[in-house]
């Protein structure tokens, strides 16, 4: 009889690491983002928000950045931001596709709520960038 019931434990935490496990691969599920573009710049890629207490609870991205215009003479860049911060530049690299994989996220708190997220291209100093439209994002469950 002891050795049953030690057998049944054993199933029953090895249950539970298992169906646990499942829980915490659906919530960092990767999400497909829709194409940012405008003239000079396409980017494509998935977001993911990282769960309390990993990578700071960020919003996660992985995008490929490309200069859709190479003889234009202009970089492209992908420009992100979370809720109380000014925005961040990753610049990608003229005539070329390149990846970018960051987490960003508020130092401040547990976990991130909101995030913004667009691809631009950088027309030099005398004349405005031109950016894609502006992605926003909200953990779910949030406001």
């Amino acid at each position: 009889m002891e050795e049953y019931v030690r057998k049944l434990t054993t199933v029953a935490v090895a249950a539970g690491l298992f169906l646990g496990g499942m829980g915490a691969a659906v919530a960092d599920s990767w999400h497909s983002l829709p194409t940012m573009t405008t003239r000079g710049v396409v980017a494509t890629g998935k977001y993911t928000w990282e769960p309390r207490g990993q990578n700071h609870g960020g919003f996660h991205f992985d995008v490929k950045l490309r200069d859709d215009e190479v003889a234009d003479g202009h970089n492209v860049y992908l420009e992100t931001k979370v809720e109380g911060y000014s925005w961040s530049r990753l610049y990608g690299v003229q005539r070329k596709t390149v990846t970018l994989k960051k987490v960003i996220y508020d130092g401040a708190a547990q976990y991130t709520n909101e995030a913004w997220i667009r691809a631009c291209r950088d027309r030099g100093s005398l004349r405005p960038d031109n950016c894609a439209d502006t992605l926003n994002y909200k953990r779910q469950g949030q406001r």
